[in-house]
C-alpha cells in the first residue's frame, strides 16, 4: 500500500497525512496485542507512572488533563488489579504517591514484547535501507514530539490552565 509518492522535500502537511495513516495502521497492529485487563485510559496511567515514578494524584490528573476524582477512580481500579500501589509520602504523610507495582511493570513489559512482535513481522517485509530511513525519521520525530510535549506541559503549568 503506497500512501504517497514522495517528492524530494515533502511538505509537513503531506508527512502529517502519511504519519496519521501509519499511526492508524499501528493501532490496528497493536490492537492484536490486547491490553486486557487494562483499558486504554488505564494504560495511559500506567505509562505515565512508569516515566514519573512516585507522582501524586493531582500531578497525574494534570498529565491526563482530567479531574482528581476521575483519576482517583482510574487508580482505584488499577490498584484493585494489582498494577498500582499507593504509598504515603515520606515528606508529607497527607500526600499519597503513586507507583507501578511489580505486576504493573510486568504487564507493560509483556505488552511491549507482544507489540514489538507485531511490528517486527511488518518490518521484516521492508528493505533494509527503508528500515534505516524509517528509524532515522522516527528518532527525529520522537525528539521533536518530546520537546513539544515538554514545552506544552511547561506552558500549561505556568498559565494554570487545564484542558478538561
Amino acid at each position: 500500500m503506497t500512501v504517497t509518492s514522495l517528492r524530494p522535500r515533502p511538505e509537513p502537511a503531506e508527512v502529517a497525512r502519511v504519519t496519521s495513516t501509519a499511526a492508524e495502521l499501528l493501532e490496528v497492529l497493536w490492537g492484536r496485542a490486547s491490553t486486557a485487563p487494562a483499558s486504554a485510559s488505564q494504560l495511559r496511567v500506567l505509562l505515565i507512572l512508569e516515566h514519573h515514578e512516585g507522582i501524586n494524584l493531582r500531578t497525574l490528573a494534570d498529565s491526563l488533563a482530567s479531574t482528581p476524582p476521575s483519576t482517583s477512580r482510574l487508580c482505584d481500579r488499577l490498584q484493585a488489579a494489582g498494577f498500582v500501589e499507593r504509598v504515603v509520602s515520606a515528606v508529607d504523610r497527607r500526600e499519597v504517591r503513586l507507583q507501578l507495582s511489580g505486576r504493573g511493570r510486568a504487564f507493560l513489559a509483556d505488552l511491549r514484547v507482544r507489540r514489538e512482535q507485531a511490528l517486527r513481522a511488518v518490518l521484516d517485509q521492508m528493505p533494509a535501507a527503508k528500515r534505516v530511513a524509517l528509524l532515522q525519521g522516527l528518532e527525529a520525530f520522537c525528539d521533536a514530539a518530546a520537546a513539544q510535549i515538554h514545552d506544552d506541559s511547561d506552558d500549561s503549568r505556568a498559565s494554570g490552565t487545564r484542558t478538561a
